[in-house]
């Protein structure tokens, strides 16, 4: 580890899960999933009964608004079940029993909610003009009109009845698949010199100041991949297929439409900003890498540089107590309300961040219901990351919170606003790292900082040209570990740029990012994401007290509104190209400064 003190933190909290349930054979379980059960069979009563009252506003409207508010609340019964397995699961990854509780979880909710189906396909079989009746007849129903929408852009690409209810029922052996993928890579070994590290060890170490650990590491992580690749691209392939089926089923273009239509964006946007950021790699990654290899006095940098300190000396290291404090110190800068709503999670059990064997690795920040609070997930090893991967999720979940009031249905945010939160924290703690650091740690803060936006903005693009080029291809037939490192290589080399060597081996290391299983598609959305949060930033740096209360409106809207709609009150326009360039510039500037350290 690099810190100088023991790791794991003694003083990184453990999560307490039992404002959920006390344990796998809590009785509330079954209570809560008997509750559901009722309000589906409520809620199953009414099927039907839409179509009914078509040419009666007054009584659509009210039972809309019925059936709507049913299908919420067995939502938050099933929701909290759902939560608990996964958290559990998520800390306990080589605990077979665990795994299993969560497998038997998906399978019982699945069972329960699959009734639910008719619901939106019988919304969907209205017409716009009913639909606007019944809400004006029954204003109580109104407030579902964000979650209609959604409802209703997923029209075109529906299925029967019965199709729906396949996908759904189909969903828990699906997800067998995520979970071999997690299992394999928490049982992951990696022998690093004489240490055997867990993946989330291993990926710290990429950041030591040592070079020859740094090589150890990486060149032990990719043994261990390839150990596993044949079984890793099994995976990545059969979920791949399935999402191509289901995506020609829904009469969907391209494999990553229906995420597109889900974050309520045009795909013709999501390529334009990747594009935008693809042709400005040589002013942003291959110009930043250039300059670090010089100041570590290299021609080229190994790819297990990327990450390194620039000074040899062990980096500042950061205990808990230390890492909360600033983190909290930086919400301040918005607002006391900001600090209160993310120190609740440090004086209440809801955080997890003492790293362990058999925690799977990386971050998260869980909502759970909004009737419910979240919980974060992180692995503490003591660094400046840490620190920002702290404030990143905790930006979550004062976003989680923030959003409850509107209710699960409607608190729930789209992948073009989800990110905006948790990055925004981020900026302001690294900014506050900035203004405290002596002269001598500017220019290895700003390294990090630039390296974060980086890591956030072109790899996340890289990540999705590579993404959404392995789809396309295996649309023709299953891919060879080969074949998936050969795109891995060209997307990478591309982003990163010939002052980066991608060593032998490099080409396995696609295997252990969790998204490409978990949500596909999902990761352009960090790039969007940071875009997007750095107009937001650039804007209040000319209004600060006034930025604070349409800042907290944004967040408190949760789903309500579009990105669009959201970023309206603050002059922000995004469906203008210039707008993705406010943030490229900005972490060009950051490059500016950098250089001038050199």
């Amino acid at each position: 580890m690099n810190a100088p003190f023991k790791s794991p933190d003694a003083e990184a909290p453990l999560w307490d899960l039992s404002d959920l349930y006390a344990s796998r054979d809590d009785a509330r379980i079954a209570a809560d999933l008997d509750a559901a059960r009722a309000g589906v069979a409520e809620l199953g009563a009414l099927e039907g009964q839409l179509i009914a009252a078509r040419e009666h506003p007054a009584e659509l409207g009210a039972r809309l608004d019925r059936a709507v508010t049913l299908y919420e609340q067995a939502s938050d019964a099933l929701g909290g079940v759902a939560a608990y397995a996964f958290l559990a699961a998520s800390t306990a990854r080589d605990d077979a029993a665990a795994q299993g509780f969560e497998a038997d979880v998906r399978e019982k909710i699945t069972a329960v909610a699959t009734p639910t189906v008719w619901l939106t396909l019988e919304i969907n079989r209205l017409e716009e003009a009913e639909i606007e009746a019944a809400l004006a007849a029954h204003p109580a129903a109104a407030r579902w009109r964000p979650w209609l929408r959604r409802v209703r852009a997923q029209k075109p690409h529906e299925l029967s009845p019965e199709l729906e209810t396949f996908l759904a029922e189909r969903m828990p052996i699906s997800a067998q698949w995520p979970r071999l993928f997690d299992e394999t890579l928490a049982a992951l070994k990696v022998r690093a010199g004489k240490d055997g590290l867990t993946l989330a060890e291993t990926l710290n170490r990429l950041s030591d100041p040592k070079p020859a650990r740094r090589k150890a590491a990486a060149e032990g992580l990719t043994e261990a991949l390839r150990g596993e690749s044949r079984v890793l691209a099994m995976v990545l392939n059969t979920v791949a297929a399935e999402h191509a089926l289901e995506a020609r089923k829904r009469g969907f273009a391209r494999p990553a439409d229906g995420r597109h239509l889900a974050n309520e964006v045009d795909g013709e946007a999501v390529d334009a900003m990747a594009d935008a950021v693809a042709q400005a790699y040589p002013s942003l990654s291959h110009r930043y890498y250039a300059l670090k290899a010089r100041v570590l006095g290299k021609p080229t940098l190994d790819h297990w540089d990327r990450n390194a300190p620039l000074d040899t000396k062990a980096p500042r290291a950061f205990d808990w107590g230390r890492g909360r404090e600033v983190v909290l110190d930086s919400f301040a800068a918005l607002g006391p309300e900001f600090a209160d709503r993310a120190r609740g999670f440090f004086d209440r059990p809801w955080i997890d961040a003492r790293a362990r064997p058999g925690k799977q690795s990386g971050a998260y920040a869980h909502p759970v219901t909004a009737n419910r609070h979240p919980y974060v997930f992180l692995n503490w090893m003591g660094e400046r990351r840490d620190v920002l991967t702290l404030a990143h999720e905790l930006g979550h979940g004062v976003h989680q919170t923030l959003a409850a009031d509107q209710g699960t249905l409607l608190a729930d945010t789209p992948l073009t606003l989800a990110e905006t939160a948790s990055i925004f924290a981020e900026g302001l703690t690294f900014d506050r790292l900035l203004a405290e650091a002596a002269p001598a740690e500017r220019r290895g803060l700003l390294a990090g900082k630039i390296e974060d936006g980086l890591n956030t903005v072109v790899r996340q693009i890289a990540f999705h040209r590579f993404e959404t080029r392995f789809h396309e291809e295996r649309a023709g037939g299953e891919l060879s570990v080969e074949r998936i490192g050969r795109i891995w290589l060209e997307e990478m080399g591309a982003s990163l740029g010939p002052a980066v060597t991608l060593n032998e081996g490099y080409d396995v290391w696609w295997a252990y990012v969790s998204h490409f299983v978990h949500s596909p598609f999902y990761v352009y959305a960090y790039a969007f994401g940071d875009l997007l949060t750095a107009a937001l930033m650039e804007t209040r740096r000319t209004d600060p007290e006034g930025f604070t209360p349409l800042y907290r409106d944004l967040l408190a809207a949760g789903g309500t509104k579009t990105y669009v709609e959201a970023l309206r009150p603050f002059g922000l326009n995004p469906r203008d190209p210039a707008f993705w360039l406010i943030g490229t510039k900005r972490l060009e500037r950051l490059i500016d400064e950098f250089e001038a350290l050199v």
